[in-house]
């Protein structure tokens, strides 16, 4: 009989198929774009209709979900590449003032709301693709920090932590040999969240014209851009909003269906130890 998680695992693999499918592959399958019609129109070979300017919303859709992808997931990749070095130095740091150095500045940049973090900076330059992904791995950066130290910092009290420094251990060797494999599961458990959060921030974002061209082909920029013509032409906004929508459940049922399938291996294998 088929466990419950297995069943998460399956239904988010599911969901999460098709935006992935579309935002990887899309662009390879959608050929040379044809001429433009009438806006918000349905038939004459536009099997989705058409969007605010005329062109093929099917065609669209194929090309608009590379950019959200790539830049949630390559923002998400940058907040952890900052926050986990600096959060293992300030949890195994024996000097006060390098850890304040280190988090203080966090904190402030935590107290302040991500998308009005964002849109100040939005206010300031012009960012592109690379800078969205940048402004949203910095809005990021705090709260995973944090996560990390904590994390990190109760690994760091364990007496095998202490053993290993007795021992002569490198920083290095500690810092990553045991405390970051001790807090795997944490991180992983972070990063289904972060992502879909991540997710939300860069089609908001987008949906507000930061990092992107206005009439770019773009999940998020589709539905702020066509929602004029909804009730005329629903097609070019209810169908990338429902990618999105697919594309953030879909991942959080992924991770939360591995992660308990991970937790419940761990005692059988640690109880099949114990009793042979």
């Amino acid at each position: 009989m088929r466990s419950p998680r297995t069943g998460r695992f399956a239904l988010g693999l599911t969901i999460v198929a098709v935006p992935l499918v579309l935002a990887l592959l899309g662009p390879v399958f959608a050929g040379e774009p044809g001429a433009r019609a009438a806006s918000f129109t349905l038939g004459e070979g536009h099997w989705l209709g058409t969007d605010f300017v005329g062109r093929d919303v099917w065609r669209q859709v194929l090309h608009g979900g590379r950019p959200v992808v790539l830049t949630a997931l390559a923002a998400t990749a940058l907040a952890y590449l900052v926050a986990l070095p600096v959060g293992l130095l300030s949890a195994l740091t024996r000097h006060r003032l390098l850890e304040e150095l280190l988090m203080r500045p966090l904190d402030v940049l935590l107290a302040v709301p991500s998308l009005l973090l964002i849109l100040l900076a939005a206010t300031v330059f012009s960012p592109g693709a690379v800078g969205l992904a940048l402004l949203v791995a910095l809005a990021n950066v705090p709260d995973a920090a944090r996560l990390v130290r904590a994390a990190a910092a109760e690994a760091a009290a364990r007496p095998a932590v202490e053993a290993l420094r007795m021992q002569g251990e490198t920083w290095w060797r500690t810092a990553f040999g045991y405390v970051g494999r001790s807090m795997l599961r944490t991180l992983a458990a972070d990063a289904g969240t972060r992502l879909t959060g991540v997710l939300y921030l860069v089609a908001t974002a987008a949906f507000l014209g930061v990092g992107v061209a206005p009439d770019a082909a773009d999940w998020a920029v589709m539905v702020d851009r066509n929602r004029t013509g909804l009730f005329v032409q629903p097609w070019a906004v209810v169908v990338p909003a429902v990618l999105i929508v697919a594309l953030t459940t879909g991942t959080n049922l992924l991770f939360d269906a591995a992660l308990d399938q991970g937790g419940r291996r761990g005692p059988r294998r640690t109880e099949k130890g114990t009793h042979p």
